[in-house]
C-alpha cells in the first residue's frame, strides 16, 4: 500500500465527518465545473488541520475524489434513464494486485454470462468462461441474473482471469481448466463407494453428519485443501476462487454447526488473507463480515479471551498463529476504515504474539535433519516454547503421532457402523449417528434396538434411552417385522455374480442385504474392494466376459458356462470404472497436498511480519 493511498483514506474520512460534498457548490457548479479556488482553500484548510500532509498532495486527492463522485452521479442518471448499470471493474493478479481499472455497463436483468462476455471483449479474451467476477464475497453465477444476485449500479467488481496482460490466453485457460478438474475430482472422491474422504477432528476422532450436509461439507473441505496448497505456491487467484466455491458448499450446512467448528472460521480467515495478498480492498465490507464470523467461531471453540484453549493446551499452543493472523487482518480492516486507534491496538497485540511464536531456526533445522517434517517440527517448537530444547519437541511429535494412531483405532467401530447404515440415496431423516449407536451399545442395549430408537428420536440419545427403557417391546416388534422382510439370495443372481468373479459368500450377503436388487448388490461388492488393483482385475475379467472370451478367464471353467447377460455386465463395468476414476481423482487430488494433519496451523509468519511492519509504518505517517 502506498503513501498516497494512506492519504486517500484519511481525507475521505475527514470529508465524511465534515459532511463536505465535493460535487456541490461551493466546490462544483454545473455551469462552471470544478471551482479551483474553493478546492485550493479546502486543501490548505485540511493541510493545517492534518498537519503532516502537504497541501499539493491534498489538492490532488480532493480533485480525484471529486471526479469519482461526479462519475457516480452521471452513472446514476444514466441508470435512471436507460436502466444500464455501471460497474467499476478491478482486475487483479498475483504479481501486481490491481492491474486494470475500467467501467463496464450492463443491464441488471442480464445473466452473469452476459456480463462475463462484455468483460471478455473489453479485456480481449477469447473465452468468457475465463472471467470470474467477485461481488460481495461471492462468485457471480453465469446462469442467474445480476439483479437476482443483488448486484447494484456503481458497484465495484473484482475480476480474476488468471493471465497476464499481453498473454495468449493460455494462462486463463489453464486456471479455468484446473479449477474445473479440481471440482470434478473432489465430486468423484466424495461420491465414491470406497469413502475416499471422511471427516475427523484435530485429534483423529470421526465427525458424523446427515448425508446431505456431510456431502456438502466434504466437497467444501476438499476445495479448502486445494486452496491451501495454492496459497503455499502463493497462487492467491486460484486459492480465492476455490475458497469462494467452498463457501457456497458450506452454505448448505447448519449455520450453528459451522460457527462451532474451526473449519468455517479458517475458510473466512483464508478468504480475507487472499484479499490482502491480492492487494484488493474493494471487498472491505465482506472482509469485515468474514473476520467477525471467524472471531465468533474462535471464541465459541476457544472460549472468551481464548481461556478454554489456553487451559487445555497452554499459552504456547500453535493455534495462536491463527489468532495472530486474525488480529493482524482486523488491524488492516480498521486501518482502511480510518479507525486508526483500533488498528494500532490490533497491530500491537499481533506484534506481541508474533514475537512469541518465532522459533529458533537452528533448533528447527536440527529437527528436520533428524527426519521430522518441517511443519510438524515448527509446530512442536512453538508448542514447547519456554522449555527451549529439542528433546522436548521430539517427545511432543511422538506423543502427537501416538495420539492420532489411538484415536483412529478407537474410531474404527464407529466408522464401520456408519458404513452399515449409509445408503447412497438415504434421506437425512433416515440417518443414524453411529457414535450414538456405540454409546447405547456400551450402555447395554442391543444394536438393532438402539438403531431403531435413534431413528425415531432423530439421534437424540437421552430420548432414545427413555424410549428403550419404556417401549422396548414395541421396538423389538418393529425390528422383528423388518427382519421378516429379508429374503434369501436368488440362486440365478447368485450364479451370475459368481460368474462375474465375485466370491459366493460375499455375493450371498450382498444380495440378501440388497433384497435381491442386483445393482445394489454390485455396489455393495465393489465397495468391499480394498485397492485399485482389485478393481482393475475385476474390470479386466468382466471385459473379457463381454467379449465372450470365457476361455481366457482365470480360475476353473466348465464347458457349460454361460456368460451373464449384457445389462448386468454393463452395470458392473460402469460402476467399477466410476470407482477407478475416483481412485485416479484421489491420486491427482493428493499430488500436491501436505501430509500433515495440522498443516492449517503451520504458518511460517514471514508474510505476516512484513505486513505488520508495513502497516505500522503507515500509521506513523
Amino acid at each position: 500500500m502506498s503513501h498516497i493511498d494512506n492519504i486517500f483514506i484519511q481525507v475521505r474520512a475527514r470529508l465524511q465527518a465534515d459532511k463536505v460534498k465535493l460535487w456541490e457548490e461551493p466546490y462544483y457548479s454545473e455551469e462552471l465545473g470544478s471551482i479551483e479556488a474553493a478546492m485550493e482553500n479546502l486543501a490548505l484548510n485540511y493541510a493545517q488541520k492534518m498537519g503532516h500532509i502537504d497541501s499539493s498532495h491534498l489538492k490532488c486527492v480532493l480533485t480525484e475524489l471529486q471526479d469519482n463522485a461526479l462519475r457516480k452521479l452521471a452513472s446514476r442518471r444514466e441508470f435512471t434513464e436507460t436502466g444500464m448499470a455501471t460497474f467499476k471493474l478491478r482486475r487483479i493478479d498475483n504479481l501486481g494486485g490491481t492491474t486494470t481499472m475500467l467501467d463496464i455497463k450492463c443491464d441488471l436483468n442480464a445473466l452473469g454470462l452476459q456480463l462475463q462476455e462484455i468483460i471478455a471483449r473489453k479485456l480481449q479474451l477469447s473465452n468468457a468462461n475465463y472471467v470470474k467476477c467477485i461481488s460481495g464475497g461471492r462468485i457471480v453465477a453465469s446462469n442467474v441474473t445480476l439483479a437476482a444476485q443483488q448486484l447494484r449500479n456503481n458497484q465495484q467488481l473484482m475480476v480474476i482471469v488468471g493471465q497476464q496482460s499481453g498473454s495468449d490466453n493460455q494462462n486463463g485457460a489453464a486456471l479455468y481448466e484446473r479449477i474445473q478438474k479440481i471440482k470434478e475430482d473432489v465430486a468423484a472422491m466424495v461420491s465414491s463407494q470406497n469413502r475416499m474422504m471422511e471427516m475427523e477432528d484435530q485429534d483423529g476422532n470421526p465427525v458424523f453428519l446427515p448425508p446431505a450436509e456431510n456431502r456438502a461439507l466434504l466437497i467444501g473441505l476438499g476445495y479448502c485443501e486445494k486452496a491451501r496448497s495454492a496459497m503455499r505456491r502463493e497462487d492467491y487467484e486460484e486459492s480465492l476462487l476455490l475458497l469462494l466455491e467452498a463457501d457456497e458448499q458450506f452454505a448448505n450446512c447448519n449455520s450453528k454447526f459451522l460457527e462451532s467448528v474451526d473449519n468455517y472460521a479458517l475458510l473466512n480467515l483464508d478468504i480475507v488473507w487472499c484479499y490482502l495478498c491480492l492487494k484488493n480492498v474493494s471487498q472491505l465490507p465482506d472482509a469485515e463480515r468474514r473476520l467477525n464470523i471467524c472471531e465468533r467461531s474462535f471464541r465459541c471453540s476457544y472460549g472468551e479471551n481464548f481461556n478454554r484453549l489456553y487451559a487445555l493446551k497452554g499459552r504456547s499452543c500453535p493455534e495462536r498463529a491463527l489468532i495472530m493472523r486474525l488480529q493482524l487482518l482486523q488491524g488492516v480492516v480498521f486501518f482502511h476504515q480510518n479507525r486508526r486507534d483500533e488498528a494500532y491496538e490490533r497491530f500491537e497485540s499481533a506484534g506481541r504474539m508474533l514475537s512469541e511464536l518465532k522459533v529458533n531456526e537452528d533448533q528447527l533445522m536440527m529437527l528436520v535433519e533428524m527426519g521430522f517434517d518441517m511443519g510438524e517440527s515448527r509446530l512442536a517448537l512453538r508448542s514447547c516454547s519456554g522449555v527451549g530444547n529439542v528433546e522436548r519437541a521430539v517427545q511432543f511429535i511422538q506423543e502427537r503421532r501416538q495420539q492420532l494412531r489411538d484415536a483412529r483405532k478407537q474410531s474404527k467401530a464407529e466408522r464401520e457402523l456408519q458404513r452399515q447404515h449409509y445408503k447412497k440415496d438415504a434421506k437425512d431423516s433416515d440417518w443414524v449417528n453411529p457414535r450414538s449407536v456405540c454409546t447405547l451399545i456400551e450402555m447395554g442395549f442391543p444394536r438393532r434396538l438402539a438403531t431403531e430408537a435413534l431413528k425415531r428420536t432423530k439421534n437424540d440419545v437421552p430420548k432414545a434411552v427413555e424410549l428403550l427403557q419404556s417401549h422396548s417391546g414395541e421396538l423389538e416388534r418393529a425390528v422383528l417385522s423388518d427382519n421378516s422382510q429379508n429374503l434369501s439370495a436368488d440362486s440365478v443372481h447368485l450364479a451370475a455374480l459368481q460368474q462375474l468373479g465375485f466370491e459366493e459368500a460375499t455375493s450371498r450377503v450382498a444380495l440378501e442385504s440388497a433384497k435381491n436388487n442386483v445393482e445394489q448388490a454390485i455396489e455393495f461388492l465393489l465397495k468391499a474392494f480394498q485397492s485399485e488393483e482389485e478393481l482393475k482385475s475385476m474390470v479386466k475379467r468382466v471385459t473379457q466376459l463381454a467379449k465372450g472370451d470365457i476361455a481366457q478367464l482365470d480360475g476353473p471353467s466348465t464347458s457349460h458356462q454361460v456368460p451373464p447377460q449384457g445389462p448386468l455386465i454393463h452395470a458392473v463395468l460402469s460402476k467399477a470404472k466410476t470407482e477407478m476414476e475416483a481412485y485416479k481423482a484421489y491420486k491427482r487430488f493428493n499430488s500436491d497436498l501436505s501430509q500433515s494433519d495440522q498443516d492449517y496451523l503451520d504458518l511460517p509468519l514471514n508474510q505476516e511480519e512484513q505486513l505488520l511492519a508495513e502497516y505500522r509504518k503507515l500509521l506513523e505517517q
